[in-house]
């Protein structure tokens, strides 16, 4: 849970952090457009080269450091993106044995939320990595969660909320006996 939470929380923040320097490098390149205001008479009337060299300058001075933080934002993307390509479990599929014994768990009823943040109310089509495999996750019965067709393709390969892991684990205790494990979410080592 609490590497969940780590993994969530640090690409949602990677992901603000993107979108800031991506509205900072906008607001850069329109305030160096902006015509600047003379306050001083009698200035010599410049030819159109320097006026559009001066803005080139101008918006070239207004990126660097906002176009910085920009490339460093997406090289640490590109370095968690690859982290993720070399946990992949190298089995990609749930063997038949694993999802007998998932679908059972949940008897035979999709385990996502529904509206309301109540257990979906169809029957269990697929079984899906909570952790999805895509990130890292674990092709393991600790990862499986059963999940109808529309439940399965609408969370897709997004990394779930902690409050969506706690919901489920809660969920789960209505369902299964007391002795069994309700935790969920497994993710493969770094090799």
């Amino acid at each position: 849970m609490v590497e969940l939470k780590r993994i969530y929380w640090s690409r949602q923040a990677l992901r603000l952090a993107y979108s800031a320097a991506i509205l900072w490098l906008a607001a850069s390149i329109m305030l160096a457009l902006m015509p600047k205001v003379n306050a001083g008479a009698g200035h010599s009337v410049s030819s159109v080269g320097d006026i559009f060299r001066g803005m080139f300058y101008g918006v070239l001075a207004a990126i660097a450091l906002p176009g910085m933080v920009a490339v460093a934002l997406t090289i640490a993307a590109a370095v968690i993106r690859a982290q993720d390509v070399r946990r992949r479990d190298p089995v990609r599929r749930f063997n038949r044995q694993q999802r007998r014994e998932g679908m059972a768990r949940a008897g035979g009823r999709c385990e996502m939320e529904a509206g309301f943040r109540r257990r979906c109310s169809r029957p269990a089509e697929h079984g899906d990595h909570f952790y999805p495999w895509s990130k890292g996750g674990s092709t393991t019965l600790d990862n499986f969660v059963a999940a109808c067709a529309r439940c399965n393709r609408t969370k897709g390969a997004v990394v779930p909320s902690p409050s969506k892991q706690e919901r489920l684990e809660r969920r789960r205790r209505d369902y299964l006996a007391p002795d069994a494990s309700v935790s969920v979410g497994e993710r493969q080592p770094l090799p």
